[in-house]
């Protein structure tokens, strides 16, 4: 059920709306960046460090 937000409504939801979608390009940036990790570590671990 919706609570009465009164004359603030559209910017409370607008608030609401805009922190979820933050919320889900973070999410979004972190998995990316995660499976990138993953992946080069992998790589490294196949093909050896430049390094060493």
């Amino acid at each position: 059920m919706m609570p009465d937000l009164g004359k603030y409504a559209g910017e409370v939801l607008s608030a609401y709306g805009i922190s979820l979608a933050l919320i889900a390009v973070l999410l979004i940036v972190t998995l990316r960046a995660g499976r990138r990790a993953r992946a080069a570590l992998k790589h490294i671990e196949r093909e050896g460090s430049p390094d060493a």
